[in-house]
């Protein structure tokens, strides 16, 4: 599947892009797609681990979980006072 991932402040920064299109698979988990994000860039696998991530909207939270089927992952690192 094709998901379009967008990074927020410290992520988009790291990153050095607004968003970007992955095909992934349907059975990779969170922790999968922040290893293959951080693979080649080791300042935005640091910034990863300490994300936070909404799949279509809705919260995800736990690393193990799988992403399924989904159109859009926001990456949220912590903003100021949180």
């Amino acid at each position: 599947m094709h998901v379009t991932i967008r990074y927020f402040a410290a992520a988009r920064a790291a990153a050095g892009v607004e968003s970007a299109v992955l095909d992934v698979d349907d059975e990779a988990t969170l922790g999968d797609l922040e290893a293959v994000l951080g693979k080649d860039n080791p300042d935005l696998g640091r910034v990863l681990e300490r994300c936070s991530y909404l799949r279509d909207s809705v919260a995800l939270c736990d690393r193990g979980a799988r992403l399924g089927r989904c159109d859009t992952l926001d990456v949220l690192p912590p903003f100021a006072g949180g």
